[in-house]
């Protein structure tokens, strides 16, 4: 199987209940993207793709057939400081903060749709 050029073998597919408002955070916290929105005849988000760097998080609207599904991801960050805190002030909830650890700095915080990022910028060594 051959990936498009512009998606990555694996890619985060989250149902979120308040699409616009997710929307917000991903631009707000991560500077991400839009790279496509389809919307159903009543507005909402049937499928939505935003790029954070070179990796594409894909989301659609909860239903009643297709409750909100959270999930976590990890993310390369050039400050996981930065990242951190910007999630919090965007409505994020700690849950871990940031430290050194064996493989760099990271922290991680819960966003107000159930999801968990995993922040870590790479030990410089």
């Amino acid at each position: 199987m051959k990936t498009p050029d512009y998606y990555l073998p694996i890619m985060p597919y989250l149902v979120i209940k308040d699409t616009a408002r997710f929307i917000t955070f991903l631009k707000n916290v991560f500077n991400a993207t839009e790279q496509y929105a389809g919307k159903r005849d009543d507005g909402t988000v049937m499928h939505a793709e935003f790029s954070i760097g070179k990796a594409v998080v894909m989301f659609t609207e909860a239903t009643d057939t297709y409750p909100p599904f959270p999930a976590g991801m990890f993310v390369m960050v050039e400050s996981a400081d930065d990242l951190y805190a910007k999630g919090l002030a965007h409505g994020g909830t700690s849950l871990q903060e940031p430290g050194d650890r064996e493989y760099g700095r990271s922290a991680g915080f819960a966003d107000p749709f159930g999801n968990q990022w995993w922040v870590t910028q790479r030990r410089l060594s």
